[in-house]
């Protein structure tokens, strides 16, 4: 790296510090901890919502590099649709109820245990875990630090600055990372296009492989993935912006323009993953978008790439810590205690950051795979809590004595589906453990709803 580089990041580290710590001094009341007072602007929303949303953006080059197009066929498109859904049906009631998580929502629906456990779900959702990794894979490979280092320096500088501004600081950070992200690949490309030819050419260099929508999978393989990207509608990201979003329109209209820039930003990662491949074949898929710009970039401009990256990566980090900071210190240690929330709040939200910290270095370190991270959480996770959320916006009822079995069976079952698997070496009916814990919730919401 060249000193041009380090200028551009010790500069991004500069002002991305002071961004997060402006104004933190000042003493704000819990709902502006977690919810900036419920008066986030459109461009706030929309900059913290498409920033917060590619964390895992080496898992994003690494199916590229290794798949193609298949890559926007299971973590683009999908996610558009419920994106939409979402914002058409959801976000305005949403933004209406006075809930300020998930968890609000069950313990409202269902009762103080429901409540609880719903947060025990969220909070494995919500695991910075995959990001952390991503950081820190990206900061062994091109800083040259070791992998326990770079993973425990990620956590500190991502997550410093929330225990002091909350919600706040999130928000300003991300949107200084949001124009990062979108100027490091854009830079990205258009050298990229200027070494080689256009893109469109790709489609004859390339195998033909590279522009299978399945990218060599099975038709379940992919459904699973689409199943997944229901995670949309529980995501605790998008409730808790939705939820500070300053009016209903903002949170509907803010959704919608998201998607636009969603697209923009997979075309970009998506397009320049393919150059990857076609420019330097046979290297570490997971490094495709660092390898590529340290090849082809002058300096500087591999530095402003470089802190894209970083920005991509730890505008997810911040938004998912202080989520799983809240889940556990307020929405279960809290409430287990059943002390004041008003009160303690956020003296349990800090304790939450601490603890999850830990565990999410824990999970990075034990699971080095950031594709594997998001598949074994969303395949097991989401079937148990998807359902029940969803049936509170209409018109069925859910018996509120045996939600708690409708949360956790669901779950088990999936659970008990993948270790099976893993034991004799492939799922029965090579089904993935997705659906029969999908399946399980169907059954339980069936017989047990009013």
């Amino acid at each position: 790296m060249h000193s041009l580089d380090w200028l551009a990041i010790g500069g991004y580290v500069v002002l991305l510090l002071w961004l997060g710590f402006y104004k933190s001094a000042k003493k704000e009341e819990s709902k502006d901890f977690i919810l900036a007072g419920r008066k986030l602007s459109l461009p706030g929303f929309i900059a913290t919502l498409v920033a917060t949303w590619y964390g895992g953006i080496l898992g994003i080059g690494e199916n590229t590099y290794n798949y193609g197009i298949q890559t926007w066929f299971i973590f683009a498109l999908p996610y558009y649709i419920f994106g939409l859904l979402f914002a058409i049906f959801l976000a305005p009631r949403i933004r209406n109820l006075p809930h300020r998580s998930i968890p609000d929502h069950f313990k409202h629906h269902f009762g103080h245990s429901a409540g609880i456990v719903s947060a025990l779900l969220i909070l494995f959702l919500a695991s910075p875990a995959p990001y952390i990794l991503s950081l820190g894979l990206l900061l062994k490979h091109t800083v040259g630090w070791s992998l326990q280092s770079a993973i425990l320096i990620s956590t500190g500088l991502s997550l410093i600055y929330i225990w002091y501004g909350g919600f706040r600081s999130v928000v300003r950070t991300d949107i200084l990372q949001f124009g990062f992200m979108f100027a490091g690949f854009i830079l990205l490309l258009i050298f990229a296009w200027g070494l080689s030819d256009a893109p469109i050419t790709l489609i004859s260099t390339l195998p033909e492989r590279y522009f299978d929508p399945t990218g060599g999978n099975s038709i379940q393989y992919i459904l699973v993935w689409f199943f997944i990207a229901m995670w949309t509608f529980i995501d605790p990201g998008f409730y808790q912006r939705t939820a500070a979003a300053g009016s209903p329109g903002t949170a509907k209209k803010g959704i919608l323009i998201a998607i636009g820039f969603w697209f923009i930003f997979d075309i970009l990662t998506i397009t320049t993953g393919l150059y990857a491949v076609a420019l330097y074949p046979n290297q570490d898929a997971a490094m495709a978008y660092p390898e590529l710009a340290s090849r082809i970039l002058p300096p500087f401009v591999y530095g402003i790439f470089l802190v894209g990256l970083f920005s991509t990566i730890m505008s997810t980090i911040d938004s998912n810590g202080l989520i799983s900071a809240i889940t556990f210190g307020r929405d279960i240690l809290l409430r287990i205690q059943q002390k004041d929330e008003r009160g303690n709040e956020r003296e349990y939200i800090r304790k939450g950051l601490v603890v999850m910290a830990f565990i999410a270095v824990l999970l990075a370190l034990s699971i080095p795979s950031v594709v594997k991270l998001w598949y074994v959480i969303g395949s097991i996770i989401v079937p148990g809590i998807l359902l029940p959320f969803l049936m509170t916006f209409t018109k069925m009822k859910l018996n509120d004595r045996k939600i708690i079995p409708t949360l956790l069976i669901p779950v088990i079952t999936a659970i008990s589906w993948f270790y099976y698997g893993k034991i004799i070496g492939h799922y029965p009916g090579n089904i993935e453990p997705f659906y029969p814990g999908l399946l399980i919730s169907i059954v339980l919401i069936g017989i047990w709803k009013k």
